[in-house]
């Protein structure tokens, strides 16, 4: 059975509670915060879920700066990792889930498959880093003006990313 570890960054308690409720749906994968990211817990896993709420001009959530230099640093061949985030696309329109840009190029430096793209056609926003090719380069959902597609969308990304 493949193991699964879901890291988030929160600052708010959002993002964080999209992890429980991803790690619900999957009935049991472990949720553990973006500053306890190590080499030795990621590696135990088959599959790591990150996920960062989006602050500032499209920025990550305060924890996964040290974490992505750790995460930089690793090894991770062989494994696959999907990326999540949230944000407000009306309020915050223009940097929409931006902090999906800068955990993709984290994760891309791991050697593992990044899985998980989502197209961005069913979103309401001006613009995003977290985009390319028409393609959030993650699950991006938005619990302020959305609350009502979260769990659909959960869902499909879960199917797409085969768990």
């Amino acid at each position: 059975m493949e193991r699964i570890g879901i890291y988030y960054g929160s600052s708010t308690g959002t993002c964080e509670d999209i992890a429980n409720r991803i790690a619900a749906k999957l009935g049991g994968a472990e949720v553990i915060n973006a500053s306890e990211l190590s080499a030795e817990n990621a590696s135990q896993f088959d599959l790591l879920l990150l996920g960062s709420s989006t602050w500032g001009a499209g920025e990550l959530q305060d924890d996964w700066y040290a974490a992505c230099e750790t995460l930089q640093s690793l090894d991770l061949g062989g494994k696959r990792i999907a990326l999540f985030s949230v944000g407000d696309s009306e309020s915050f329109g223009d940097t929409f889930c931006g902090a999906l840009a800068p955990l993709y190029e984290a994760a891309a430096e791991t050697g593992a498959t990044i899985v998980g793209q989502v197209s961005a056609d069913d979103y309401n926003y001006s613009d995003s880093e977290g985009v390319r090719d028409g393609l959030f380069l993650g699950l991006a959902l938005d619990e302020v003006n959305e609350p009502d597609k979260t769990d659909a969308r959960i869902d499909a990304w879960l199917a797409a990313i085969a768990v």
